[in-house]
């Protein structure tokens, strides 16, 4: 059965380089957040925050509070974008699902391995293991099951009931007529503010969590349980269906770059859950639209130069090593030692750099090998149009 069959209105697919270039600015937002981070989340003896002076290690963490849920949304959004854009026509279900799990479950399966034998054995019960093992674990409202193991995999928990969804969700998303995606884009935009509301009033506030002003049942209903971010995976759908059919606008990037700060600032004084994906949906879905557009154009971006692409590449693997390089290694590294600022500054260049080499060897010698090898059956001949898209990548989030 095919995911979808020929559509004529599908113009030429272009691949989308500056989407790519988008991915390194939204890991960095959960790299920050996480290498701030007051406490270490693995083994609660010290911070993870360098900064010996409270001022700034305060003032560096309140800004950036936001940031790994920001960028989670970011990469929930492009997700259902590039699915849909880079979906080939006739493509069959049982290849489609071949490529999604093979672009997860290798650098899932190798930083989970890493993770059980650095620390996660230790400490997190047989039951985190499996669930987290089978990407499960997010379904559980037992914060020791949500981030057992390697923290950071909670996500693809969602990204993989996005995948499994994605073939149904396409025969809804492909039938709505041109004149109404942006009604639908908008009641998806408005189903992320109603998840909000149903967790602020109708979801239990208790007992309370001790970083945000949500319970621990409330945080994992808005944030981890993976049907609550379905909206997010959708409206990416539905983004990608307007560009498609020529309907976006063309924005100055000033304009999409000013919609983005105001978006952030709005996201710095919001209320939690509703800092979580409301105050930025909007200025992601139009970031997101606009770079595609330009693609389309052939304009020349900064996004699509080869440095960000590169980055934009590795970003997964980037990710998927935080756990490790900066929850286990920074103490284990470091102890529970803070720093005047510049020394400090260069704790988190050097947790960086470790960070991303870490992500780069994990893209090198297991996601490309891994995709060359098992992504496609033997008998299915390889794409034959260079100018095709890339793969959607899995989200990094935070």
């Amino acid at each position: 059965m095919p995911v979808v069959d020929s559509d004529p209105r599908i113009p030429e697919r272009t691949s989308l380089n500056s989407l790519t270039g988008m991915r390194p600015f939204a890991a960095l937002l959960v790299f920050a957040i996480h290498i701030l981070q007051p406490f270490d989340p693995i083994k609660p003896t010290g911070p993870i925050n360098p900064f010996g002076d409270k001022d700034v290690a305060d003032g560096l963490y309140d800004f950036f509070a936001p940031a790994g849920y920001l960028g989670v949304s970011f990469f929930f959004l492009l997700s259902g974008f590039i699915l849909t854009w880079s979906l080939r026509p006739g493509d069959r279900v049982t290849h489609y699902l071949r490529r999604r799990l093979v672009k997860i479950f290798p650098n899932h399966l190798v930083t989970w391995g890493i993770a059980l034998a650095l620390f996660a054995g230790a400490y997190a019960p047989v039951g985190a293991w499996l669930s987290s093992l089978f990407l499960v674990n997010s379904y559980s409202t037992d914060a020791a099951l949500q981030m057992g193991v390697n923290p950071p995999a909670w996500s693809l928990c969602s990204e993989l009931l996005f995948y499994m969804l994605f073939p149904l969700a396409l025969l809804a998303v492909s039938r709505i007529r041109l004149n109404r995606l942006w009604l639908w884009a908008g009641t998806m935009v408005a189903c992320t503010v109603g998840v909000g509301l149903v967790t602020t009033y109708i979801v239990t506030d208790s007992p309370k969590n001790p970083i945000i002003p949500l319970s621990m049942t409330q945080m994992w209903f808005n944030y981890t349980f993976p049907p609550m971010r379905l909206f997010e995976f959708i409206l990416g759908m539905l983004l990608a269906r307007i560009v498609m059919a020529g309907k976006w606008p063309r924005i100055p990037a000033a304009a999409v770059l000013g919609l983005l700060v105001a978006g952030y600032a709005a996201a710095l004084y919001v209320l939690p859950p509703f800092n979580f994906v409301s105050a930025t949906i909007i200025p992601f879905s139009v970031a997101i639209g606009a770079a595609a557009s330009a693609d389309i154009r052939g304009a020349r971006t900064y996004l699509n130069g080869r440095f960000m692409v590169w980055f934009g590449n590795v970003s997964f693997g980037f990710y998927m090593c935080q756990g490790i390089v900066v929850f286990w290694g920074r103490p284990a590294l470091l102890g529970a030692d803070t720093y005047s600022t510049p020394v400090a500054v260069l704790v988190v260049i050097g947790y960086f750099l470790a960070t991303l080499l870490a992500g780069w060897l994990l893209h090198v010698l297991v996601e490309k090998p891994a995709m060359r090898a098992w992504s496609r059956s033997r008998r299915t001949p390889p794409r034959s149009d260079p100018a095709a898209p890339r793969e959607a990548e899995p989200v990094a989030a935070g």
